[in-house]
């Protein structure tokens, strides 16, 4: 038996289909959705996502503002740019693309954009409200997660959910994403002792921890449902998720490639985020 190849290419572009016309129907009433996206220094990882954001903006309908800075920019030059992007109405959605140069701080920089116009869903506001079930917005690749399953009928109420990894991106979002829907979730990281018994217990396995070919057959249960997050590079330098996706696909029921899984779905849902923020901010 091989795996269902859970497809999030085709998924994201349903999703950007309904956007789409979501977009549409603002533009009919003289309302444009715009998104800007700083990516400072160059990351060239970081420019082939903004690259990629760029054209999901143009793809929808979405208005796109790149700012692309120097890595010697200040921790004031970048402050004062999402100053003036907060109090921009044609910007509703702003995202600064990570990891930026080490001698600014991160959470500085997250803190002061806007919680309205969060479209990452990295604000400590917007994290707050996912914490207590009432979010504004949802992050992105865990929301792509959870898409990606519900789309193909996989139930995750009642079900055993291993999370490997704990990063504040995917890790523990992931995490409430799947408590809210009434899974059991249990969070694997670096210090868990007996990890691959606990993935072995999982009905879903979410990998995000960035190590090639981490998870490998003896990490899954026989017809468990595996999501592959991490994107690595292999000793010959080619793109490896953090699952050992053929032989992990022999005995899974369901399961991501690192290209066309969740990616695609992680951009479909920042786009949807920037349609929300357009919508909260016209009082819609």
């Amino acid at each position: 038996m091989s795996a269902k190849v859970l497809n999030g290419t085709e998924l994201a572009g349903k999703v950007k289909e309904r956007l789409k016309q979501e977009i549409e129907a603002l533009k009919q009433k003289g309302i444009n959705s715009g998104l800007a996206v700083i990516i400072v220094g160059d990351d060239p990882a970081s420019r082939v996502y903004v690259n990629h954001k760029k054209n999901d903006c143009a793809e929808i309908g979405i208005k796109s503002f790149e700012y692309a800075l120097p890595a010697t920019t200040t921790e004031e030059e970048l402050l004062s740019l999402i100053d003036t992007l907060n109090n921009d109405p044609t910007v509703n959605g702003i995202l600064v693309q990570l990891p930026i140069p080490k001698h600014i701080n991160e959470d500085k920089i997250i803190a002061a954009i806007n919680p309205l116009k969060d479209a990452d869903c990295f604000h400590p506001v917007n994290v707050g409200n996912l914490m207590i079930g009432k979010p504004t917005f949802l992050p992105c690749t865990p929301a792509g997660v959870v898409e990606l399953l519900m789309a193909n009928d996989i139930p995750i109420e009642g079900k055993n959910c291993v999370v490997v990894g704990r990063s504040n991106i995917v890790g523990k979002p992931q995490a409430i994403l799947l408590l809210a829907k009434n899974a059991t979730v249990t969070i694997c990281h670096s210090k868990t002792t007996n990890i691959q018994e606990i993935c072995k217990n999982a009905d879903i396995l979410v990998c995000a921890i960035g190590k090639a070919e981490f998870i490998k057959p003896e990490f899954v249960k026989p017809g468990a449902v595996v999501i592959d997050v991490g994107v690595s590079r292999g000793a010959d330098g080619k793109l490896v998720g953090d699952v050992q996706f053929q032989t992990v696909s022999e005995i899974a029921s369901a399961i991501t490639k690192v290209t066309g899984g969740v990616g695609p779905m992680t951009r479909a849902m920042l786009m949807q985020n920037t349609v929300k923020a357009t919508l909260i901010q016209n009082n819609m």
